[in-house]
């Protein structure tokens, strides 16, 4: 069994850019958010983004704070090596790490990686055939997403190998046994991405717990419609992005997440 992985701090006073400040409060935001839909879990799971420019940084949650107390400016600054270089007093979490330093090494596309143990997503990642092609929110993931087997507590880095190996080029990915996991190239497409997940998990259970005979579409549908979501979540095909109408909904309820 590989030892776990080890911490180290390694801090740097440099000023943050326009751009790294952005990112903190989008991401931020993306923690409140995801605490207001109850997809956080205590001091478990994470969410991270890619911070901007030629470092390969990545910017987590502090390691003792709830969803709901993450705030732009306590977020801390990590390197895929697993040095701490923001000037934070606060530890990460060492399977938060492994799980997002794998992804954001091995694909530069991705933006925000951001993990959940929701009650609905659990469940769906026990079941042997995972997430089924059933709603039309669960459609957006069909041949969309990728499996990962539980190895236990992902606090070793050799596991990073085989996570990088299972996503591949997808941005849906199931833990088996333990939760979701999605990618976007950005903050908001990667939030909007759980929520589908979350809601499909729940549409999936709510179904199979009425015991009616379920509808099953015919694959051509099915892949009909997740092409129809490909191409509606394409930036710039005039769909609006719900992103600014989110972060002003935070401001009016707590604009706390922005410090």
């Amino acid at each position: 069994m590989a030892a776990p992985v080890s911490i180290a701090r390694k801090s740097q006073n440099a000023p943050i850019g326009e751009a790294e400040r952005k990112m903190r409060v989008d991401l931020a935001a993306c923690y409140r958010l995801i605490a207001l839909n109850g997809m956080d879990d205590l001091l478990a799971t994470h969410i991270s983004a890619r911070v901007p420019g030629p470092q390969e940084h990545f910017l987590i949650n502090p390691y003792g704070l709830l969803f709901s107390q993450v705030t732009a400016s306590n977020l801390v600054k990590v390197d895929l090596e697993g040095n701490i270089i923001s000037d934070s007093p606060w530890p990460i979490n060492p399977a938060g790490f492994v799980i997002h330093s794998a992804i954001h090494g091995a694909r530069p596309d991705v933006v925000c990686v951001i993990h959940t143990h929701t009650v609905a997503g659990m469940a769906i990642a026990c079941m042997e055939d995972g997430l089924l092609p059933l709603s039309q929110k669960s459609l957006r993931f069909y041949n969309r997403t990728a499996y990962h087997d539980y190895e236990g507590k992902s606090d070793a880095l050799d596991e990073r190998s085989r996570l990088v190996r299972d996503i591949g080029d997808k941005n849906t990915l199931i833990l088996r046994n333990h939760g979701l996991l999605v990618c976007g190239a950005d903050i908001g497409r990667a939030y909007h991405s759980m929520l589908n997940l979350e809601k499909s998990c729940k549409a999936q259970l709510a179904a199979m717990q009425s015991g009616a005979k379920l509808n099953l579409l015919s694959p051509s549908v099915r892949e009909h419609a997740a092409r129809q979501h490909e191409r509606d979540d394409v930036p710039g095909n005039g769909r609006p992005d719900a992103w600014p109408a989110l972060l002003t909904m935070l401001d009016k309820l707590d604009a706390s997440y922005r410090e």
